[in-house]
């Protein structure tokens, strides 16, 4: 019982981020499902691109507002806010990544968990 609760509160959440992205624009936003994955930091990845440091801002903004209006819940850690090129966002189950579109290729996050189950959103 307790973990259809954990599960259903991951969807209400992931749901949060992705509309507060949508909200600002955000530009392919993808949901890596890392469940099944032994040496996962997370159960998903949540990620977007935007072209420039104060849109990456206001996304990551934005999904704070939505996620708290939705869950009570603040991030439990935040990094990157200071040069936005590259914004986390750690809600322990859910970690948000918010990269300026140049770094986002450059890291490839994707690639690196490429045994996750990849579900694409719509921009806004």
């Amino acid at each position: 019982m307790v973990k259809n609760k954990k599960a259903n509160r991951g969807i209400d959440i992931s749901a949060a981020i992705v509309h507060g992205i949508q909200e600002k624009k955000g530009n392919e936003i993808v949901r890596l499902d890392l469940r099944n994955i032994n040496s996962s930091v997370a159960d998903y990845f949540i990620i977007c691109h935007a072209d420039s440091s104060t849109q990456v801002r206001a996304i990551a903004d934005s999904i704070e507002k939505e996620v708290f209006l939705a869950s009570g819940q603040d991030p439990v850690h935040k990094e990157g806010a200071e040069h936005a090129d590259w914004i986390l966002l750690d809600y322990i189950d859910i970690v948000v990544h918010i990269f300026r579109t140049e770094k986002r290729s450059h890291f490839g996050i994707e690639d690196l968990w490429g045994d996750a189950t990849i579900e694409e959103y719509k921009s806004a």
